[in-house]
């Protein structure tokens, strides 16, 4: 013990090999997400009042682009695909590449072991909230009513 450092650092204990920092955040933020899919798979949005209500349709009676999404996840976790468009057809769409980028960026991470950034044209995201807007005036009107929840 002739270095300071050897009185510092704790002895290493044979084949211990440090768990990566990422990989227990994946794993808690995948039985949140688990624990929430149970919880609407359960329990009816339209029926239960402690899901979250959206504040934009609540101050203003307008819907927003996300209205309707929550009553869409359940529909279409029991099934439904029809009914969760009519519930709202910009979130059953998309969902499915939203899903596919993160699941892509946490595997690339996970196997990594280092922080990505997400790789998502900047021009796709323009498009995507000019998608968005253009939904989100669409369904407050009255020729088409049928994209509101």
């Amino acid at each position: 013990m002739d270095s300071t450092s050897d009185l510092i650092a704790p002895p290493r204990l044979a084949g211990y090999v440090k768990p990566k920092r990422g990989h227990g955040v994946a794993i808690l933020l995948t039985l949140i997400v688990a624990a929430g899919i149970l919880v609407l798979f359960l329990f009816d949005p339209a029926l239960h009042s402690f899901f979250p209500v959206c504040p934009f349709h609540k101050m203003t009676g307008l819907n927003c682009p996300g209205c309707g999404s929550t009553r869409a996840f359940h529909e279409l976790l029991h099934g439904h695909i029809f009914a969760a468009l009519r519930c709202n057809a910009l979130v059953m769409v998309t969902s499915p590449l939203m899903i596919w980028l993160v699941a892509r960026h946490w595997l690339a991470r996970w196997r990594d072991g280092a922080a990505r950034s997400f790789d998502f044209p900047t021009k796709w995201l323009w498009i995507f909230l000019g998608v968005t807007l253009v939904f989100a005036v669409l369904r407050n009107l009255p020729q088409f009513a049928w994209l509101s929840p």
